[in-house]
């Protein structure tokens, strides 16, 4: 399995197919890269030699946050929100929706499970 900035492509599939397993590397990108260094898209990934694997993990380096890097610049991101008060940064200490989606139905996915809260007795069962 080859190894690129400390993750584990897999090796089975194409190249371009391969390099979006890393974080922050999508599909067009990895199509980028590819192009850039003149390696054949459909080739695998266990083909590749070691001067190649060198030549991407070089080119990742130099123009691309990826990984931990890009992970700790998207939280350095969200705790600078957090910091000046902005709203975005208070529907993220919230835990809620941030891009302005409703939240009276769906968001769950934010939210969590729903919490039941039991609603107000009727009239008739009052009597």
């Amino acid at each position: 399995m080859p190894r690129i900035s400390g993750v584990d492509i897999p090796a089975n599939k194409p190249t371009y197919i391969s390099l979006g397993y890393l974080y922050g590397v999508g599909r067009t990108t990895a199509i980028q890269i590819c192009r850039q260094l003149g390696l054949d898209l459909q080739r695998e990934a266990r083909e590749l030699s070691d001067d190649d694997l060198a030549r991407i993990a070089n080119l990742l380096d130099k123009e691309f946050l990826i990984e931990g890097q890009l992970r700790r610049k998207v939280q350095q991101d969200i705790a600078r929100l957090r910091d000046i008060g902005s709203y975005r940064g208070f529907r993220h200490r919230r835990g809620l929706p941030v891009r302005g989606q409703r939240t009276r139905t769906n968001s769950r996915t934010r939210k969590g499970p729903r919490k039941t809260v039991a609603g107000k007795k009727g009239v008739k069962e009052m009597r």
